[in-house]
């Protein structure tokens, strides 16, 4: 009997065959398909993927399987989970969407950034949306709202008379019985107000916060921090100082874009990045001010912390941990980030940040409008988990996500190793959503000619760009102009008459605008155009006073006066090469020989 039970199924189970997907017709996940003893295909959330099982009546027992059956099983599902997650992970490189994509220049324009390039002309590509010169009606009133608001911190009052916003219409007895004062109120919106102080303005803004969750940061805690703490010249002062040579319109759109144009939820964003960059980390005053020299004077020093700073601070750059090099496609500078000679714990938690917001600040120095954006390479070669340090990864995350907006163009992960994948993991539940979607997963230099020229990756990278990067000691004479502080102090002086007249141009462009007076509107936005290039002109005269020489000054990279040469060494003419080799020869040459 039990012979005949065994021999029963057998034949019961031989008669059960996988079958096809395609010749079935599929029903809804909620029924079943007529398949011997119900073998089910159950669709999972990917519309191309299905799974296969049997459900054995209750009569027969589960098979008995050898245990060498069950471990060529576990092999091939270890197997499998590793290809898919490598191929989930690092396998064809993601299709690039920048949230404002400039069109890639063609093969002879592409020439146009490897030559010396005047960053106070704008090169010939295309304007992205949202930016300077291609805003729409509705973002050019954004942009005049959240001026309206910053000029407010600032101290400025924005008012006019009822007969000059009237000016257009035919007079009335009533009209000429009251002139009373209007100004523009919080967010665009007119009310009348009998005194507007700053102290009022100050606790109005006060109540400002980000009610819907879209506070990652904390940035209204911040917002309202800055407003309790810091004077309105000082954030004035600040604002202007972080502007350097940029276009001031540029800046206020980066937080607008950021914030997908809702005016308070920029403003927030922008209140709180000044207060981060005037009291957390103070990038104007010490990091960009001091640099490279102040880390160099740190690590001759007898007293045994303050070496350490200096002598962490130098090591990050002697070693080319992180890099700027050339440039993408689309002109924005490249950051190499080499992850192998990172360990954690060989410095500390402040000399890592200093380090990041002075390697962001040096690119902020190499873009070329409309470029706004930079690219940063992630070498993950030879990476292992001792090179893993998840601190200051959610450092450069915050500083992206909420002090440097729309300052990012790609991220791209290059080479990384199938033990990254669960890392990766962890880091992308950290991102922004848009952020997440700059990260693209490169495994060979054909990858990464989908962003850069292959003439232009490093030949470390697999490229033909013959660079090798070789760090050059701070010069002790480099920094002589900044001992200079009379000519400092009027340069200063300068800047601030221009500035003040930027200030009262955008208070005449808005105003104007808002009287819907279309000719003074545009007479008003020459001017105040004409008078932000005579700012960023202006910087260039002052930055040798103000921040101190880097490396990409002693290389050639930035040249002064708004020039850059993204190949300084590829780029000199012959003519060039043999007159270093005579300065060379002279230096070498002794005083007595004829």
């Amino acid at each position: 009997m039990p012979a005949c039970h065994s021999l029963q199924r057998r034949l019961l189970l031989s008669s059960v065959k996988p079958v096809p997907f395609f010749p079935c017709t599929v029903q809804p996940r909620t029924q079943t398909l007529s398949l011997p003893y119900r073998a089910r295909f159950c669709l999972s959330q990917t519309p191309n993927s299905f799974r296969t099982y049997y459900t054995h009546p209750p009569f027969l027992k589960e098979p008995r399987r050898a245990s060498s059956t069950w471990s060529l099983v576990f092999a091939f599902f270890a197997i499998g989970t590793g290809a898919w997650l490598q191929n989930r992970y690092f396998g064809a490189v993601q299709q690039q969407v920048p949230d404002a994509p400039l069109q890639p220049p063609q093969a002879s324009q592409q020439d146009l950034f490897l030559g010396v390039i005047d960053t106070l002309k704008t090169m010939p590509s295309e304007l992205p949306p949202g930016t300077v010169g291609n805003l729409t009606a509705e973002q050019e009133a954004k942009l005049q709202e959240l001026w309206v608001l910053t000029l407010r911190l600032f101290g400025v009052e924005l008012e006019e008379s009822d007969e000059a916003t009237e000016s257009s219409r035919a007079p009335s007895p009533s009209r000429e019985k009251k002139k009373s004062k209007r100004r523009f109120g919080l967010f665009g919106k007119k009310e009348e107000e009998t005194q507007a102080t700053q102290d009022v303005l100050s606790s109005r803004l006060a109540q400002v916060i980000i009610t819907d969750g879209d506070d990652k940061y904390g940035q209204s805690k911040e917002f309202q921090q800055a407003l309790a703490d810091i004077p309105p010249e000082e954030l004035r002062k600040t604002f202007w100082d972080m502007v350097k040579h940029d276009n001031p319109d540029s800046l206020l759109l980066r937080f607008l874009r950021a914030r997908k144009w809702d005016v308070k939820k920029a403003l927030i964003m922008f209140v709180s990045t000044i207060r981060w960059r005037l009291q957390d980390v103070k990038v104007d005053d010490d990091v960009m001010k001091n640099g490279e020299a102040l880390a160099f004077k740190q690590s001759q020093s007898s007293n045994a912390d303050e070496k350490q700073v200096g002598e962490e601070f130098l090591a990050q750059i002697r070693m080319g941990k992180s890099f700027l090099h050339g440039v993408d496609k689309l002109g924005r500078p490249i950051c190499v980030v080499r992850v192998r000679l990172h360990k954690a714990g060989e410095q500390s938690e402040q000399t890592l940040e200093r380090y990041t917001v002075y390697t962001i600040e040096s690119a902020r120095m190499m873009l070329a409008p409309p470029v706004e954006t930079a690219t940063i390479v992630f070498d993950m070669s030879n990476f292992t988990l001792a090179n893993m340090d998840y601190t200051p990864v959610k450092f450069m995350i915050k500083c992206f996500e909420a002090n440097y907006p729309e300052s990012l163009g790609s991220v791209l992960v290059h080479k990384a190793p199938w033990i990254f994948s669960s890392i990766w993991n962890i880091i992308k539940g950290w991102l922004d959503p848009v952020v997440a979607a700059k990260v693209h997963f490169t495994k060979t230099v054909e990858d990464l000619e989908e962003f850069i020229p292959r003439s232009q990756i490093i030949k470390e990278l697999g490229g033909d760009e013959d660079f090798e990067y070789k760090y050059i000691e701070v010069n002790p004479d480099e920094n002589k102009k900044m001992e200079d502080t009379a000519t400092r102090d009027a340069l200063v002086a300068k800047r601030h008459e221009l500035d003040q007249e930027i200030q009262d141009a955008t208070l005449a462009w808005v105003l104007a605008s808002a009287r819907k007076d279309t000719a003074a509107a545009a007479a008003a936005q020459k001017k105040r155009n004409e008078l932000i290039e005579k700012l960023r002109v202006q910087y260039w005269e002052l930055d040798p006073y103000i921040r101190a020489r880097s490396y990409y000054d002693r290389i050639g990279v930035l040249q002064g006066g708004g020039k850059l040469n993204f190949y300084p060494q590829s780029n000199k003419t012959s003519a060039e090469s043999e007159k270093e080799a005579e300065n060379i020869a002279i230096e070498t040459t002794p005083d007595d020989v004829d």
